[in-house]
């Protein structure tokens, strides 16, 4: 049976494909990534979000419906914590709470920048001595804010729009939540091209900023229904302790379904598919080409120097 399915797998690109991208996640240790992700997006989310409210309250004084709009709309990205901190008031802090909102906002955005480039970085097989110092790291680790500022501009403009133009029917929000996958795609295309020091196109990170931004936007509306119904039920006490760890593990799952759309790309332009279907569980096996090019490549990202020479071999197998 399992001879059949490893014959099937390879066979057919439609089954094949997604087993060797994940396969390609657990040989990077995409959980690792991801986790390290979530943990400066945890720390970097409330400095965001109380700076942000700060600065529409001392720009927009003069006009506090668009202000609670804007913030309410922004709020809304995060769907486990948008209903708990709906009112402005919930976050504001005045001249302290600038200065803690941009010493947490850039903190948690280098860090975010860092992990997103070493996650990149590991997912494109770039050798160690090929990615940018810790300097010039961080100086690219400023694009990320940039992006995501860019980015949550586009997209609670657009909320703004569906949700002034939601009461037109459902064609209408349709319509609206079409555009805002199509603004994430556009994030992810940036993010995913800008965020690795190897040189790749945009039409070869079309396919994972494409899923990415699918999952992203269903993510959003799952974490929607968890508030609808988990938090919103819990006693006092307990919604503390479920908001927080809604959060976490929604920052979790976003930040594997990034890394794991990642591979995506990587495994389509370097064609590191088929993989053998028990490769990860036994050397009792037969590599395919793609097993060969993928270790290949493990291997070769780590090399520290220029001058170092890495040579991968692969010994007589079992037939």
């Amino acid at each position: 049976m399992v001879d059949w399915l490893d014959r099937f797998q390879r066979r057919f690109r439609f089954v094949g494909f997604p087993i060797a991208v994940i396969y390609k996640y657990v040989d990077d240790k995409g959980g690792y990534l991801a986790a390290l992700i979530t943990y400066y997006a945890f720390v970097s989310l409330f400095p965001i979000l109380l700076l942000l409210t700060t600065i529409l309250g001392v720009v927009l004084t003069d006009h506090p419906d668009l202000r609670d709009q804007l913030v309410e709309s922004a709020l809304h990205q995060f769907p486990v914590i948008g209903e708990q901190l709906a009112q402005p008031s919930e976050l504001s802090g005045g001249g302290a709470g600038v200065a803690i909102g941009i010493a947490g906002a850039l903190y948690g955005a280098l860090g975010i920048g860092q992990a997103a480039q070493n996650a990149m970085d590991t997912v494109w097989s770039v050798p160690r001595n090929k990615r940018p110092n810790p300097i010039l790291s961080r100086i690219r680790s400023v694009l990320l804010l940039l992006v995501l500022g860019a980015g949550l501009v586009a997209t609670t403009f657009v909320s703004l729009l569906g949700g002034a133009f939601g009461a037109l029917g459902g064609n209408t929000r349709i319509f609206f939540a079409i555009a805002s996958v199509v603004v994430d795609i556009a994030i992810f295309l940036v993010a995913f091209r800008v965020f690795t020091a190897r040189s790749v196109s945009f039409r070869d990170v079309i396919p994972g900023a494409v899923v990415a931004a699918v999952l992203w936007y269903l993510l959003q509306t799952f974490g929607a229904v968890y508030v609808a119904r988990i938090v919103k039920t819990s006693s006092a006490t307990n919604s503390v302790f479920a908001i927080v760890l809604g959060l976490l593990a929604f920052l979790y799952l976003a930040s594997v379904t990034i890394v794991l759309c990642a591979e995506i790309n990587p495994v389509r332009v370097d064609r590191l598919y088929p993989r053998a279907l028990l490769t990860p569980f036994t050397d009792n096996v037969e590599l395919t080409d793609g097993d060969k090019a993928a270790y290949t490549d493990q291997a070769k990202a780590q090399r520290a120097k220029g001058f170092e020479r890495v040579e991968v071999h692969f010994d007589d197998q079992p037939s």
